[in-house]
Formats: C-alpha cells, structure tokens, sequence
C-alpha cells in the first residue's frame, strides 16, 4: 500500500500553481540577513524553507545582505552568518549585498523625484513621527512637501554630497498622509548617516530604508517567491507600491509565522545586549539560541531540520514548546551518538574478592543500535567509582540499584552484592565493599540476570573532565508575556549553568566523532573548544529522557 501523499503547505501550494501556470519558469527565493548580529532559531527556519522550496522544486536560493544600516553591521556577522548556513547544509546560488544596488537605487530615488513621487523634508524624526497621525486620525502633510522636483533633486544631491548632517533632511514618498494604511504615509526612503560602511566605506552619506530597498532588490534578481515573516504583511502593499510605480520585474512576497519557543528569547537587540554585559560568555554561548550557540551545545543540522520540519509552515503565530526541539535533538543523537560512563558525584566501591593488579579490559559497543559495529576498550578492576545515587541504605522495595545484601549488574560487566558499607565520622558513605561473581561475565559462564544495572569507571584508569550543566536560560514560558513593569533578565535562571566534575572512561577522551556522545543513563554531551589536554570540558545537550511526546 502506497503511503498517504503529506499534505502541501500554502506555500508549496502557491508555488506549485505558479510553476503549472508558467507565472514563473522556475523558483528563486532568497536569505536577507541583516549582518547585525548572529544567526538564531527563528532564522534556522526562515532558512529551512527558503532553501529547502528551491530544493525541492528545483529552483536556487541567493545569499543576499541587507547592509543598509552601517552603524551596526560588520564584517564578523557577515563571515558569522556564513558559517551557520553552511553547517546547516545549504548552500547558496549567488552571495549578494543589498549594497551592490545602491548605485541603482539612488537612481531610481532621482526618478521618483522628477516623477513627482518623492520629496526632501526637513523636520526632524520626532516632527515627522507626529505628523503621521494614527489609525483612527490622517496624517499631517509636511509643510516641504510641495517643493518643485527640480529643488528636491538638488537638495537629494547635496544629501549625497554630504553637505547636511545627520538627520537633518530625509528623502520621502510621496503618497498620501490619509491612507488608512499607516506604511503608505510619506514613508521615508533615505536618511543621511554620515558612517563608513564594512564594503562601500566612505562612498555613501545617505542609506535607503528597508521598505525602499527590500522589493527593489528582489527585483533586480529576479526573486520569484519573496518568503518572510508575519510582521512584514503590513509592508507588502508597500513592496508592490514601490516596485509598480518603478515599472520593474514584479517580484511577490509571502509571509509565515515566524519561530516562536518557550524560554527563549529571539530578539537580537536583546541578545546583543546579554553579550555586552557579560550575562552569557559570547553569541556563542550554549544557552544562547543562535546557530553558533547551539552548534557548540552539541544539537545538530539534522535535529533543527526535523524540528523545523515538525513544526510546519503557517500563517498563524504559535509559541512552540522548546522540549519538542530537545526531543528532535535526542532521536538524533540516539542513533549516531557514542556511547561512554561517566560518573559525575562519586562513591568509591571495592570488589573485595578480585584478583590483586589484575585488569580487565571488555569491548563495549560504542552504539547498542550497531552491536556489530565499532566498539571501544574499557577497563575494569577491583576499584571502582559509581554514582552515589546508585546506592540506597535504606531502600524502598521498588528501589532496583545498589543496597546491602543486593546485587546490581555493573553495565557489561559481572554481578556484584553488596557485602558491607564503610561510613566516615559523620556517617556519611565513604566506601561499598562488594563481590563479584566471576560466572556472570557476558559472554561466558552461566547466565543470570539481576533488575539493575549501573555504570561505573575504574578509579584507578578515570579520566577527571569539566562538566557544563546547561539549563534553560529564562524562567518565564513565554518570554513576550513579559508584564511592561518588569525587564526581560528579571527572569533570567540563575541556575542556567552549573560547573560540576565526572570521572570517565578513557575511551571518551579519545573519541573522534565530532558530535555529542551519550553519558550512558545520564544524557548527550560535547566536548567543548574550551578544552584542554589536561582539562577536558564537557556540555550538556539534552538529558537522556523527557516525558515530552510530539503529536
């Protein structure tokens, strides 16, 4: 029986009757960041379905910056940006700037001059913000609005030639300050800011706004589906205005809702400013949601690309449950990740009856999903160390790890019992005596099995690492919901990060994977480029299990 064909989202609809139509030959879509900051979830999606329509419908996606703002944009975010969209696996048609138009756009901003449809104003910001009334009330025009083209274009070129300084005269649309539509009241098209831009430098004094530049652009190259978020749906008849009065390639933009997820924020003014205060220890911190934060936190191109798949496309803001990505991230690395015991709050156990220097070392699987698949050496004596967790004195009936008189199996290893305790002073647990059975080793003897089983390291070959606990790093659910009399870090988690040590086997300081591995029975960590061969540190991914089940 044929699998039941998955339903098209509205966009894959949309392009699917363009492409049956002849609307257009073939898909061309595009990525815009601007390089002010690092890439963050809410753009993994954006990606994912830029990238991922052109590929499917066998179309191409450009790169293109929109470097419009030289103030706050750098070469770092640049390289930065391309960096995450290769680790996520796509790759770009053409690497574009929104800067390799200006030349264009300046042009066509002359004009709209001459044409009548654009002026230079004078007021102030403040002045002009006002002017523009609200929804229920008309704008106000301003009083430079019927000034004769031919002195806008000479007051435009003395902007260009930086005879004014910053805010001081601004270029306008001329459309009309009653529209219900508040986009359409005079919006600004260039303001002077008298900055070096990272690839122009010192060429410009004037910079064309987003809503100017964005469908212009597009246009240019041809970008069939212009694909972004919710937010921009008030500015697409603003797009459409711009490029039909200009008479170029008409060029369409379509809006999904944007990425949002409990506990996390995605704004980048705020995140920058958690950088700048040194709340986090970088962009790339891994409690930070940016691509490179989550990179060096272990998750995976694989694990966003099955979230981001998970979640779907649609028109309709939805705050998505962060566990359903952590899940995504846990199925994935379940069945790649390598698996190692580390015990991170140690109790020393003592096998009383094994043979005195005596070392044993079993071939363990590094993945139980590929028992016949690669497999490393860990090595096992009389000295031990396990999680004192592992061990109840007094245990509950239910309770199936270590107690005295019971026995556990020593994950790949032999059954043990529990013979005595050995307490300091203060009666805490300092050491568990036990025996082992020697018929009970994998593989040989007779078998016989036991309701527990534990990891375990021999102290005398552990290996001590860093361990990073991570946790989330806001309290609140829903970071929009912040209430207006409070700041965003009032609810930052002050036990986002925890700094513990473990104590490994040695295989794990060896492993090359390049990927997060399995503390086995604890969860998935990485080894972190803070590392060093005589401190080895180790993030926390995920935990081993959730109570999380996706629909």
């Amino acid at each position: 029986m044929e699998e039941e064909k998955k339903s098209l989202n509205f966009l894959e609809e949309i392009i699917e009757e363009d492409l049956r139509t002849g609307k257009v030959p073939s898909i061309l879509t595009r990525f815009p960041p601007e390089p002010n900051g690092y890439l963050h979830l809410g753009h993994a999606k954006s990606l994912c379905i830029n990238f991922g329509l052109a590929q499917k419908y066998g179309g191409k996606t450009n790169l293109r910056y929109d470097d419009t703002n030289p103030t706050k944009e750098d070469t770092e975010y640049v390289d930065a940006i391309k960096e995450d969209i290769n680790w996520l696996g796509f790759h770009w048609d053409k690497e574009l700037y929104a800067s390799d138009y200006f030349d264009q756009l300046y042009e066509w901003a002359e004009k709209m001059i001459l044409e009548g449809l654009a002026y230079v104003d004078d007021q102030s910001q403040e002045e002009i913000s006002a002017g523009r009334g609200t929804v229920e009330t008309p704008g106000k025009e301003s009083p430079w609005r019927n000034r004769t083209p031919e002195e806008n274009l000479r007051l435009f070129r003395e902007m260009r030639d930086g005879k004014y300084a910053d805010g001081e005269k601004v270029l306008r649309a001329k459309i009309d300050m009653a529209s219900p539509n508040m986009m359409f009241r005079d919006p600004i098209m260039y303001r002077i800011k008298h900055a070096s831009h990272h690839r122009t430098g010192d060429k410009w004094c004037i910079y064309p706004m987003y809503d100017y530049t964005h469908g212009q652009c597009d246009s240019i190259e041809h970008i069939t589906h212009s694909i972004c978020t919710l937010e921009f749906d008030v500015h697409r008849p603003l797009y459409d205005w711009f490029i039909k009065t200009l008479g170029i390639y008409p060029s369409h933009q379509y809006e999904f809702a944007r990425l949002n997820l409990t506990y996390t924020l995605m704004s980048k003014r705020k995140l920058l400013e958690l950088v700048q205060k040194g709340i986090v220890s970088g962009w790339d911190d891994p409690r930070m949601p940016t691509l490179c934060g989550v990179r060096r936190r272990g998750y995976t191109p694989e694990a966003l690309k099955m979230f981001c798949d998970k979640i779907g496309v649609s028109k309709r803001d939805q705050l998505m449950d962060i566990q359903l990505l952590e899940w995504c991230v846990r199925q994935d690395l379940n069945a790649r990740s390598n698996r190692y015991m580390v015990v991170q709050d140690p109790v020393k156990l003592t096998i009383t009856n094994w043979p005195e220097g005596k070392v044993e070392w079993f071939d363990c699987p590094l993945n139980p999903a590929e028992p016949e698949g690669a497999s490393r050496k860990v090595p096992f004596t009389g000295s031990l160390l396990i999680e004192k967790a592992d061990f109840m004195e007094d245990a509950p009936k239910k309770f199936f790890r270590l107690k005295p008189d019971g026995e556990v199996r020593l994950k790949y290893t032999y059954i043990i019992k529990c013979e005595d305790v050995v307490k300091d002073e203060s009666g805490n647990v300092t050491e568990l005596l036990c025996t082992y059975d020697p018929s009970t080793r994998p593989g040989g003897g007779e078998w016989r099995s036991v309701k527990g089983t534990i990891h375990w390291v021999s102290e005398e070959f552990a290996r001590k690492i860093v361990i990073r606990d991570y946790d989330r790093l806001f309290t609140l659910a829903d970071m929009s919901q912040v209430p207006e009399d409070r700041d965003y870090k009032d609810f930052l988690n002050p036990d986002s990060l925890k700094i513990v040590s473990g104590y490994a086997e040695p295989a794990l300081l060896e492993d090359a994977s390049g990927i997060a591995v399995q503390f086995e029975r604890t969860g998935y960590y990485i080894k972190d480029s803070d590392s060093t061969p005589e401190e080895p540190v180790f993030n926390k991914t995920v935990s081993l299990k959730d109570s999380y089940k996706p629909e």
